[in-house]
């Protein structure tokens, strides 16, 4: 060993151990990722191996090269599986973790993220969303561990696309975590590169709440749906707005980790659903959670039950075992009446498995991801057309036909079929059929600042989820709109639908004021001993937290959707108030290049500081954004942001907009451009 590399062993404290663990052996019925590709030159590869080994002490080195080699060619990544702790992984009570209280409840979440039971890959660190890590490999995992283990409360831990960076000081308020995923210099920005990057172990896909460490299993994502469906009947079918979907039915594809919330989703809205998903596994998981009533993989069957059910006008989740295409196609055929159309398939990665084309099996589809990529991409493409050819006859059937942010509408685009275009050419003016935060989620919600706020009792007790349900329905007023009542109606029922996959967890949507009057109520339960503590958040799914055109900023339309200057804003902003983990990631649910979002989490220990980071940062996190759409002449927007400047008056203001009369503009450009 030379004199330096001496050097460096004596003055690294934080670090793996010089022994070697055993090789592990995987579990089966344990889903696996399937192969990412070699995609890497000689040059490259010898950077991968070197980024991987300098984790490990040199020892080590001689007998982990050959096997990191062999996982990064086999695999497209080196993942280390031979650190992974022995046994299962979960999210323990906060007590069972060493370490201050904030780093304890990292720890939770980090585990349940990659819970067998919560996880989509948990051997290669994928929570969700068929790409989405914690961090890249199990070095860092084990490095991340072992810091939150003996950080101080004056001290803040840097992650850089899952690479524990340090700890460094900083003091009480400060967050305890800052963590970024997959950040690339903007000519970089795009998915080959990033490829190369992350099998060359320095970037790391984040999605969301997967590296922002705040997963909760489906249930995080199954609130926005049911809010979205039903929202959905009633802009689209003129349903009441205290009626549900009965004898409505909903086809959509996908049983994933996001997309697995659909069939509960549709069944607490009162409606029939219909999932197409290729993966056997997946059907499985949602069974076995009581999150699908029926599956078949005969479409005669589907369109008897669908016939069924609405004619007893009850509600019904129906999983089938086959591909989306041939369910949506059988449809058209038959002449099945179908009100509601979406899609969730992980097509931000669809050309590495998130979407299976037509006409191959789930399995066949990973044989050739493997063997033959170039071949699976033209089926894909070729699929992709079929799916928007049916969905065009059902929609010009009546069907009514959303885009769920997953970047469907943009990969039939890149497919090849330029119908899909408004102008028939490019996207500049966008697509045919609305987001879904177009039409429903973007005026109804996120103008008016309602998000997917989240807590985990971190007891992990199921009586301190029930006391903080009860707080929480106590903290809401049915009465004052829909948005109100229809939250209320989930948090009464949150139970009985038996939501909880994981760490005894909740969503709720909820405002500004709502929001932080329920931390609020929390924090001072945990002050009198009533309840242990709480980490509360929220998905990046939100008002503020993300920026991505084709999903969260899709009703922006004074020209800014395709800034991302209010994610980097809300994340700032949330550093500098004190949340106790803050993140900023690339891409989320639509792809690298596509989106800028970010989350934070925050402990609720009792204290009366806590109090004040709630007041503070619980408040920008959400008025922040609603600032900017407002600013962007959101009508919702406007007058959620005047309410707040009425009621925030010697606190602070939001900049308004002036509005020129209905035409004006458009009658003095017009007269001048034909000139």
């Amino acid at each position: 060993m030379s004199t330096m590399e001496t050097n460096m062993q004596n003055i690294v404290h934080v670090q793996l151990p010089a022994e070697l663990p055993p090789k592990k052996e995987f579990l089966p019925g344990i889903r696996r990722a399937p192969s990412r590709g070699f995609n890497l030159t000689k040059h490259e590869a010898i950077i991968a191996l070197k980024n991987a080994l300098r984790y490990v002490p040199n020892e080590l080195h001689e007998q982990l090269a050959p096997e990191f080699m062999e996982e990064l060619k086999t695999m497209g990544r080196i993942y280390g599986y031979r650190f992974r702790p022995e046994g299962r992984i979960y999210g323990k009570p906060v007590d069972a973790y060493k370490g201050i209280l904030e780093a304890r409840a990292l720890q939770v979440n980090i585990d349940n993220n990659l819970d067998f039971d919560v996880a989509l890959y948990p051997y290669e660190l994928v929570t969700y969303g068929e790409t989405g890590q914690v961090c890249q490999n199990w070095m860092q995992y084990l490095l991340i561990k072992k810091y939150l283990e003996i950080m101080r409360e004056d001290q803040t831990l840097v992650i850089s696309s899952g690479h524990p960076l340090g700890l460094f000081p900083s003091h009480r308020n400060a967050p305890r975590v800052i963590s970024t995923n997959g950040l690339i210099v903007g000519q970089w920005d795009n998915p080959e590169t990033f490829k190369k990057l992350a099998a060359m172990g320095v970037s790391n896909y984040g999605q969301m709440t997967a590296g922002g460490w705040f997963y909760i299993g489906p249930q995080g994502i199954v609130h926005g749906t049911y809010i979205t469906i039903l929202n959905a009947g009633r802009q689209y079918l003129g349903i009441p707005e205290d009626g549900d979907l009965k004898g409505v039915v909903f086809v959509s594809s996908g049983l994933g980790g996001m997309s697995g919330a659909q069939p509960k989703a549709v069944e607490i809205a009162g409606g029939i659903g219909v999932i197409a998903e290729v993966d056997y596994s997946r059907i499985q998981t949602r069974i076995d959670q009581g999150w699908v009533s029926k599956i078949s993989d005969d479409l005669e069957q589907i369109a008897l039950w669908i016939d069924e059910y609405r004619r007893k006008k009850e509600s019904v989740s129906i999983a089938y075992h086959g591909n989306i295409v041939d369910l949506l196609e059988y449809i058209d055929q038959h002449d099945v009446e179908v009100q509601l159309l979406s899609d969730q398939t992980s097509c931000h990665a669809v050309y590495e498995g998130g979407y299976t084309p037509a006409g191959i099996s789930f399995e066949e589809g990973r044989k050739l991801i493997k063997d033959n990529p170039q071949r699976f991409k033209e089926l894909v493409d070729a699929s992709l057309k079929r799916h928007f050819k049916a969905l065009k006859r059902l929609t010009d059937k009546g069907g009514h036909f959303w885009d769920y942010g997953n970047s469907f509408m943009a990969s039939v685009f890149e497919a090849g079929e330029k119908e899909i275009a408004k102008n028939k050419r490019d996207t500049s003016e966008g697509f045919i059929w609305p987001s879904y935060v177009e039409d429903i989620m973007g005026p109804i919600c996120f103008d008016q600042g309602f998000g997917p706020f989240r807590w985990v009792c971190l007891s992990g007790k199921d009586e301190d989820l029930r006391k903080t349900d009860r707080a929480a329905m106590a903290c809401i007023d049915p009465t004052l709109s829909s948005l109100h009542r229809d939250n209320y109606h989930w948090i009464a029922t949150a139970e009985q639908n038996k939501l909880v996959v994981g760490t005894k967890a909740r969503i709720l949507y909820s405002d500004e004021e709502g929001r932080m009057k329920i931390a609020l109520k929390f924090n001072e339960m945990v002050r009198k001993g009533e309840i242990g503590p709480v980490i509360i958040g929220r998905d990046h799914h939100d008002v503020s937290g993300t920026d991505s055109p084709f999903r969260e900023t899709a009703n922006i339309y004074d020209g800014s959707r395709v800034t991302a200057d209010m994610s980097v804003h809300c994340f700032a902003g949330n550093v500098a108030r004190g949340m106790t983990l803050v993140v900023l990631s690339n891409g989320g649910g639509v792809g690298i290049g596509r989106a800028s979002n970010g989350g934070f989490g925050l402990v609720l220990d009792g204290s009366e500081r806590v109090d004040q980071i709630i007041r503070s940062a619980l408040s920008w996190d959400v008025m922040g954004g609603v600032a900017r759409r407002s600013w962007a002449r959101n009508v919702n927007a406007m007058k959620t942001a005047k309410r707040w400047n009425e009621v925030n008056k010697d606190k602070g203001h939001i900049t308004m907009p002036f509005l020129p009369p209905e035409g004006f503009v458009e009658e003095i450009v017009e007269k001048e451009l034909d000139q």
